[in-house]
């Protein structure tokens, strides 16, 4: 039975067709939800996409927190399916609670958009499975609000319990507190990141890397080992 994976569009996503497309080559079938509806269609996970989702009004993020699919969402994610939030998904994600930090305008107050050289710290979430701890990877990355920052206790509890998943090496594009690229949860079922690795999962498109394919295989070896 081919898994389905749940690919949410906003008004203002703009990479929903790119990971329903990486969803495809990793071997699931991607299922497409609206913002506006609460039926999340049986799907085995969800992915948040890219974009400006309500053109950023307010806070990035702000707005969608508050859609009626966004609640399913979070009820489900607390009861154990995998959510994956990318750059706007991820800025979702901590408007909605479901990580903890906020994400602030990059500390160079422009929007960037470079390929971004990343180390996997953890191989133990839902969505790094097909990943090692330490691995170096590379996947473009686009955004203007894209500094991650938390209080210094959250900080060093989600480097005290692991849960720092991806940091940048390199380069610090946007001035995230401790080079920190994404986390995870908890139980390691939802993930955010800024970076975009629906863009690196197929040769000569985008990077012309495949290092982002290993998002949306883990989630398959998870889904088939639960």
């Amino acid at each position: 039975m081919t898994a389905r994976i749940g690919v949410v569009t906003f008004p203002g996503t703009l990479d929903d067709r790119d990971t329903q497309r990486a969803v495809r080559l990793a071997g699931a079938e991607p299922v497409p939800l609206w913002h506006r509806d609460k039926d999340l269609k049986q799907v085995d996970a969800v992915v948040l996409p890219g974009g400006f989702s309500y053109g950023d009004y307010l806070r990035a993020g702000a707005i969608s927190r508050f859609s009626p699919l966004m609640g399913t969402v979070i009820d489900q994610a607390k009861a154990g399916l995998p959510v994956l939030g990318i750059c706007n998904g991820f800025q979702v994600l901590t408007e909605s609670h479901l990580l903890p930090g906020a994400m602030l305008r990059n500390n160079h107050l422009h929007f960037i958009c470079r390929d971004q050289k990343l180390r996997v710290e953890s191989d133990r979430t839902a969505w790094t499975a097909d990943y090692t701890a330490g691995q170096e990877i590379s996947i473009p990355l686009k955004n203007i609000d894209g500094r991650y920052v938390a209080d210094e206790r959250t900080l060093d509890m989600l480097e005290a319990e692991g849960r720092v998943a991806f940091r940048y090496l390199d380069v610090n594009p946007n001035g995230s507190l401790r080079d920190i690229a994404g986390i995870t949860n908890e139980a390691g079922n939802v993930v955010g990141l800024m970076p975009h690795p629906e863009h690196a999962v197929e040769p000569g498109i985008g990077t012309g890397r495949t290092d982002g394919l290993g998002f949306f295989t883990s989630i398959l070896k998870k889904l088939v080992n639960v």
